[in-house]
């Protein structure tokens, strides 16, 4: 029996995830389609010849093939191939190109398999045979662009069965358009209803022309037939998440996590619905977890979800979760990352009382960047609370030469001005705040300073 490469169909079906344009790497999954035993046997049936769409062989070439064929029955590829190549001149029937490419196909070297099929159509286009092994060749590339016109010239030659809508329906997926892709996966399924790849392709073909509901209620049909399937599971989740449904979409994840499939991004993103619906313990939880699973990935995912637990004010599970990503990342934190941690360890310094540990800390964030104008406005709002007008002052100041924080330092200062009652010398800052950067809530505050200090001076 000949044992050929495999291609593709379940896996590749997934959606697109960056549009880029290399090629996709397929996993074993992806490839299952070309172990098939039906796929094998068609290919086998693909040195025979179909007359009304073939080439004329000459009767020397004729002779030539007999031989060949008996090679390959014998599985003696090298020595077809030999003959094929020595017999080969350049008024051979495409026949003989297109077994060639066989071969080639049948070693696996696919890209001088493509070659061959091209050599082949070129010769004569109505070559079905050849078309359809150029397309799979195509797909498996990840070339949808050349894949299209071969799977669509095949089925404008009579050939348009269950695998070969199918793979139109998954190029035009890849290519996105998938509405083209929905009515390719619709033909597929006519013809072959069993079959759940094609099943698959639909759902994701109206998971992206937003079709959600329609997605969710394949994907549950799907399920049902196999509900240890993990793809299944996310893209309904992911569908759920686009009907705003984002408790059931947990609900999946929570499934595959049971069966025991959770991924790193699966684990955030029920991190990111449990922060967003107030549930910020099993939040941190989820987000620990995807930090363990990948120590070395990034850390800003977790680092931003401790951010919105800090501005929830959900200071002990956002204390947890940094001292999580400390602990998993040490050392390999970014700069930035280390210094949105110092801030946020700052903020809760502050929420507790803790002044002279919220100073430390911002003086830390401060060694590691004096150019960090957020650092120094707080640790200016730290002096000024404290009583020392004069530090502050020099913190607001040093922040106030940075474009970014001008006029944030600037308004800070004047608040200390006037806390102090001297409205006159706030004024000028406030003005200056108001020119760099223009709001509302200042411009009522600068006019309120303004008549404060003509009473003053009256």
């Amino acid at each position: 029996m000949i044992v050929l490469s495999s291609l593709l169909v379940s896996s590749m079906l997934a959606l697109p995830q960056d549009g880029g344009a290399a090629a996709p790497t397929l996993t074993p999954t992806e490839l299952s389609v070309f172990k098939d035993a039906d796929f094998e046997r068609q290919f086998v049936a693909s040195y025979a010849a179909e007359t009304d769409i073939e080439p004329k062989l000459a009767e020397p070439e004729r002779k030539v093939m007999l031989e060949v064929l008996k090679f390959i029955q014998a599985e003696k590829t090298a020595e077809a191939m030999d003959l094929l190549v020595k017999s080969r001149t350049e008024a051979s029937s495409a026949t003989v190109d297109f077994t060639i490419a066989n071969l080639h196909f049948q070693a696996e070297r696919f890209d001088k398999a493509a070659e061959e099929y091209e050599k082949a159509v070129a010769k004569f286009p109505k070559f079905r045979r050849a078309w359809k092994n150029l397309a799979l060749i195509r797909v498996r590339e990840g070339d949808y662009r050349k894949a299209l016109p071969a799977l669509t010239k095949v089925v404008e030659l009579g050939g348009g069965d269950a695998m070969t809508y199918g793979l139109l329906g998954f190029a035009h997926g890849g290519n996105d358009s998938p509405i083209a892709a929905e009515s390719a996966y619709r033909m597929a399924i006519l013809l072959d209803p069993a079959t759940r790849d094609w099943k698959l392709g639909l759902a994701k073909s109206f998971f992206k022309q937003n079709r959600f509901p329609d997605a969710v209620a394949l994907t549950g049909e799907l399920i049902k037939e196999t509900p240890d399937a993990v793809d299944l599971w996310l893209l309904q989740a992911n569908a759920y998440i686009g009907m705003g449904q984002a408790m059931k979409a947990v609900q999946n994840y929570e499934i595959v996590d049971r069966l025991g499939k959770s991924s790193v991004e699966s684990l955030n993103m029920m991190g990111d619905i449990y922060i967003n619906e107030g549930l910020y313990g099993l939040a941190t939880s989820c987000y620990a977890r995807a930090m363990e699973k990948t120590p070395r990935s990034p850390a800003e995912r977790p680092v931003r979800a401790a951010k919105v637990l800090v501005a929830r004010g959900a200071n002990a599970e956002a204390e947890s979760l940094i001292t999580q990503v400390e602990k998993i990342y040490g050392k390999d934190l970014a700069e930035a990352e280390r210094k949105d941690l110092l801030k946020m360890k700052a903020r809760m310094a502050v929420a507790k009382g803790s002044g002279e540990e919220e100073a430390r800390i911002l003086g830390e964030i401060v060694t590691i960047d004096p150019l960090d104008g957020e650092a120094l406005i707080l640790l200016g709002q730290y002096h000024a609370r404290k009583g020392d007008a004069e530090q502050a002052v020099f913190m607001y100041e040093r922040a106030a030469k940075l474009d970014k924080f001008e006029a944030d330092a600037k308004v800070r200062h004047a608040q200390l001005l006037v806390g102090q009652g001297k409205y006159a010398d706030a004024l000028p800052l406030l003005r200056s705040a108001q020119q760099v950067r223009p709001r509302e809530n200042i411009q009522q505050y600068m006019e309120q300073v303004e008549r404060a200090s003509r009473q003053r001076g009256s």
